[in-house]
């Protein structure tokens, strides 16, 4: 006859009960394969050194960076909305159109607002090319509606769109055919 095979490790370790700390917030079992660091060079979770001011104006200066270049992401999704949703006056693209001005004019409108919890003494220059690129950005937006709106032939560009205010041409001779 054959002993019996001994349990593995993991199943010992199932069955006994947890050793006892001294700590509440230690009562749970470390991980297999976890080694616990002393308690003297464990990192605790807020920040170990304050910033100093210049980290803070480059942390301010990058996040007004992607501020200014988020519209930048827009353009290629709504000139393929604008693309799809074709050129006939029917209300879904009438509807995309109307989303297509009224996001940029509300960016342009709130452009300060935007950059408000940005901008310091320091870095007011630097904040004003910020600015410029977004304006420039919600402009590159506007000037996509208005293509799109052209495309769907409510602008009026063309000189049959201005009859109304045209005067009937009068010539200068007239030339009669004569019948024999």
């Amino acid at each position: 006859m054959s002993s019996p095979k001994p349990q593995p490790k993991w199943l010992q370790d199932m069955e006994s009960p947890p050793p006892k700390r001294s700590s509440k917030a230690n009562s749970i079992r470390n991980p297999p394969g976890f080694t616990s660091k002393p308690s003297g060079k464990q990192r605790h979770a807020g920040p170990q050194t304050p910033r100093r001011p210049v980290e803070t104006e480059t942390l301010r200066l990058k996040k007004a960076w992607e501020v200014a270049l988020a519209p930048s992401k827009q353009i290629p999704m709504n000139a393929i909305m604008m693309y799809m949703s074709g050129n006939s006056l029917q209300i879904f693209s009438i509807m995309m159109v109307f989303m297509l001005f009224k996001g940029p004019i509300q960016g342009l409108l709130n452009t300060n607002a935007a950059f408000t919890k940005f901008e310091t003494d320091q870095n007011r220059g630097q904040i004003l090319g910020c600015k410029g690129v977004y304006v420039l950005m919600q402009l590159v937006l506007l000037g996509l509606g208005v293509w799109k709106v052209n495309a769907m032939g409510l602008l009026p560009t063309t000189r049959s769109d201005w009859l109304a205010w045209e005067s009937e041409r009068i010539p200068l001779e007239r030339a009669y055919f004569a019948l024999n």
